[in-house]
């Protein structure tokens, strides 16, 4: 699947996260953030556009109510930062720590996780589209009562994952892989699953396969 890229200018200036602060509304563009320890803050309706994010710190950060446009992040810990009620589009998470991110009732589109540690992690009642989770570990992530359309899990650790109330229809998770999954059979009706995947399902639901 074809996704559109963060369009980010080759000359940005080099700023700290706190600089976020002097500005006259909470935003950060058209610059690149390296080594930045911007930990247990609260930033209400923060706007990042057009930056690059190297090897920083944001746990427990509050970023409610976030926009987020043509951003890249890389080698950032973003656990338990609370994004919900945000705008992410354009973004690239590469080998990102979100363990336990909060991106509930949120709009995610054109937006890349790869190579990252997604445990634990909060999508409910969010709308995802042209979403791509790669190389990614999202054990008992939820994704409750979502919009899910062009989203791929390609070669993921999915176990656990909650999908109540959403339906999976096109999505292809046959490349991943997961013991169990919280998703009703009515919602895996177009699911792009393996055979291997197909006879785990068919377990799950109680059904006893023989050769």
């Amino acid at each position: 699947m074809k996704i559109d890229t963060p369009n980010i200018p080759q000359e940005l200036q080099s700023k700290n996260f706190y600089d976020i602060f002097y500005e006259e509304d909470p935003e950060l563009g058209m610059c690149e953030i390296s080594g930045s320890i911007f930990e247990n803050e609260v930033v209400d309706r923060a706007f990042l556009f057009k930056s690059v994010m190297k090897n920083c710190r944001f746990t427990n950060t509050d970023f409610r109510n976030i926009s987020m446009n043509d951003v890249y992040f890389e080698n950032c810990d973003l656990s338990n930062c609370n994004m919900s009620n945000s705008s992410i589009h354009k973004v690239i998470f590469k080998n990102c720590k979100l363990v336990g991110a909060n991106f509930t009732e949120s709009s995610i589109g054109n937006v890349q996780f790869e190579d990252s540690v997604l445990n634990l992690s909060l999508f409910g009642d969010s709308k995802l589209e042209k979403v791509i989770f790669r190389d990614s570990v999202l054990k008992s992530a939820d994704f409750y009562d979502c919009k899910l359309k062009k989203v791929d899990f390609n070669m993921c650790n999915i176990d656990g994952a909650n999908f109540d109330q959403t339906s999976l229809k096109g999505i292809d998770i046959s490349s991943s892989t997961f013991n169990e999954l919280t998703v009703s059979i009515n919602n895996l009706n177009g699911c792009q699953v393996s055979s291997n995947q197909a006879v785990q399902f068919a377990t799950l639901m109680g059904l006893k396969i023989k050769d």
